[in-house]
């Protein structure tokens, strides 16, 4: 997903390509087990929303087979494009200002999606409205003041630098319009959007290398912003970075909350 009026993470910086691949190792399984659980299957119709990297869309179209369908959509399709084919269709698509798909799904979702959009209660409002009657959909999204810290185990320099980093980080999506509480308000959304059966839980690595991955990608494409918004020092960054490589930071990311529910 990219937006330069709103959307922090630009897909077109040449970081992009990265931080799909770590968020995918961080959060695929994760993702896969909840599709898997909500019934993602042979004959299935499904909407991914603001796909960005491929695997996703990959998954769900392997999943449905040759009876299926998988309409995968972004503004910015062109990490999501190795995925089209067989049962996956590529459009882009923005989930706020156009038309939603002239059809209805078995299963929507979109994962790192909302927290991002100014209008998103109207972008939720689409994906209830897309579900055919029975259909489910699953929303994950990110809750950064749940968890505010990039090392929690905060025993050092570095540790306290990445930490004052990350903070800067998060005043740059709250300027944004992102709403850094997002993700523990999803079941009560989702109820209050008339769905049923509506459930939640959080995907939280403490450490993993594919967090180191994503934290360095993150900090190269806003570098010049942390630098420019007085959050970090040249110098700093380069320190955060050279900490990140050697290994010896223990960076998590924020929690991912997981909430579905069933249309009636």
């Amino acid at each position: 997903m990219t937006d330069d009026r709103g959307y922090l993470l630009d897909n077109r910086n040449a970081e992009a390509g990265t931080r799909f691949e770590a968020i995918s190792e961080l959060c695929d399984p994760w993702t896969f087990r909840h599709l898997d659980e909500l019934g993602a299957g042979p004959g299935m119709r499904c909407w991914e929303v603001g796909a960005g990297g491929p695997t996703v869309p990959a998954w769900l179209g392997a999943r449905a087979g040759e009876h299926g369908r998988v309409l995968a959509t972004d503004i910015d399709v062109s990490w999501t494009l190795p995925a089209a084919g067989g049962a996956v269709e590529v459009q882009r698509h923005d989930i706020v200002q156009d038309e939603p798909p002239a059809e209805t799904f078995d299963l929507v979702h979109a994962r790192l999606v909302l927290v991002h959009l100014a209008d998103r209660d109207r972008a939720l409002r689409t994906m209830v409205e897309a579900l055919r009657p029975g259909g489910v959909l699953l929303i994950e999204d990110a809750d950064p003041a749940l968890q505010p810290l990039a090392c929690p185990d905060e025993h050092g320099p570095d540790e306290r630098l990445a930490n004052r980093i990350r903070n800067g980080f998060r005043a740059l999506l709250a300027e944004r319009g992102a709403d850094l509480a997002y993700g523990r308000t999803l079941p009560r959304l989702l109820r209050g959007a008339g769905l049923g059966d509506v459930r939640a839980d959080a995907f939280f690595p403490l450490t993993s290398p594919a967090c180191g991955v994503l934290e360095a990608a993150t900090i190269r494409q806003l570098r010049d912003r942390l630098i420019a918004a007085g959050h970090a020092t040249p110098e700093e960054i380069e320190r955060y970075l050279d900490a990140i490589a050697s290994g010896r930071l223990d960076i998590t990311t924020s929690p991912l909350i997981s909430a579905w529910g069933r249309k009636p």
